[in-house]
């Protein structure tokens, strides 16, 4: 089957990226991929991070591609159209995440729709932080999909109450595993300036609003002395609201910051470190965090959104909180740690879902539902 990729591969950065890459390496086993890049992913003032490209410190997987698309230009809508076209596609896949694709990549699709097999891997419907626009230009986009695969049930949800009759499957999110092997936890510590003995707690990736930070922070305020924070991630947008709470915090010298994207190769010392890592988000579909916290076997503690229960608190690889209330996220650090069972059952689980949650599974699953449409 000759599958084309339209979305964002290397030198873009960042988990959809990543997913790309490990997507692509993987069909490319048994068929021929050709992945087709973003020439602009998104202007620079819509993007709120320090880059969108890797530096020269990442290790990005390179992944060949050809940069076409300019979501700010229209102009290149028709040009990426007419080259994935000129390949001749048995199928094109597209990543699809935030209605600011809409217009670009529902042009395209639309198109293609009458020559192949066009398949949408949806990682929201309706976005974190939505708006107004967000339903009509999801709605614009999906006529072009003959097919759509969510990465969990909240988002089929989404999409059937945009698209009632739409074709889906849902395949859980694979794992990551080119962070490397779990390092040595007294290694991990002295590398990261941490005390060692004590309880560490982990909150790790891209700092947003929704995903709740400030939550944690309040939370951590309330927890004994033998208990240190790990915050690992890339703010988007101003630090300064945190960082208030952090100075008034009587526990603040138990804080660790590292304020930056992480690289892959810093990956492994963070979760090494850490007993739980904490996904407070006030919203969510799925989230790309717990793979990696499955690759380390760090169970989690996640608040009842999305499809956060769904493939965590369902799987037995974590702590539902009932409420995502810094007093209900505290409750439920202190039970975790408070009864050593819980712990090794969480840690029994997850090993069970990395035997299920493999590239090659994901891809078998994706390629049958493409032949059964």
């Amino acid at each position: 089957m000759k599958i084309a990729i339209l979305s964002c591969f290397y030198p873009y950065r960042g988990g959809i990226s990543q997913f790309n890459a490990c997507l692509f390496e993987e069909l490319s086993k048994e068929h021929i991929v050709k992945a087709f890049n973003f020439k602009r992913q998104y202007p620079e003032f819509l993007f709120p991070g320090k880059t969108q490209h890797v530096t020269a410190d990442d290790e990005a997987v390179p992944v060949e591609s050809e940069s076409l698309l300019d979501t700010a230009n229209p102009l290149s809508y028709g040009s990426t159209y007419r080259q994935i076209r000129k390949w001749n596609p048995d199928v094109l896949i597209v990543r699809y995440w935030m209605s600011y694709f809409a217009p670009s990549l529902g042009y395209i699709t639309r198109r293609m729709k009458k020559h192949c097999k066009v398949i949408s891997i949806l990682d929201n419907v309706i976005p974190h932080e939505p708006h107004f626009f967000d339903a009509p230009l999801t709605k614009y986009f999906l006529k072009g999909s003959n097919g759509c695969v969510t990465l969990c049930e909240a988002v089929s949800k989404d999409l059937l109450a945009l698209k009632p009759d739409a074709e889906y499957t849902v395949i859980q999110h694979p794992l990551y595993s080119h962070f490397g092997e779990k390092m040595d936890r007294n290694k991990a510590e002295q590398l990261l300036g941490l005390e060692e003995g004590k309880k560490n707690i982990l909150f790790f990736g891209l700092i947003r609003a929704y995903k709740g930070l400030d939550i944690l922070l309040e939370a951590f305020g309330m927890l004994p002395e033998d208990y240190q924070l790990i915050i690992a991630g890339e703010p988007y947008g101003s630090f300064d609201k945190y960082q208030q709470i952090i100075d008034r915090l009587p526990n603040k010298d138990r804080i660790h910051a590292d304020l930056k994207y992480i690289k892959d190769s810093e990956v492994s010392k963070y979760f090494s470190a850490a007993d739980l890592a904490v996904l407070p988000y006030r919203s969510a579909t799925q989230s790309g965090i717990s793979s990696v916290s499955y690759h380390f076997e760090v169970p989690m503690i996640v608040t009842d959104v999305g499809g956060l229960k769904e493939t965590i608190g369902d799987r037995g690889t974590g702590i539902v909180s009932p409420e995502g209330t810094p007093e209900a996220i505290c409750k439920e650090i202190l039970r975790y740690f408070s009864d050593r069972n819980i712990a090794t059952g969480c840690i029994e689980n997850i090993r069970l879902e990395k035997e299920r949650l493999s590239w090659k599974n994901f891809a078998r699953e994706l390629t049958g539902f493409i032949d059964r449409l």
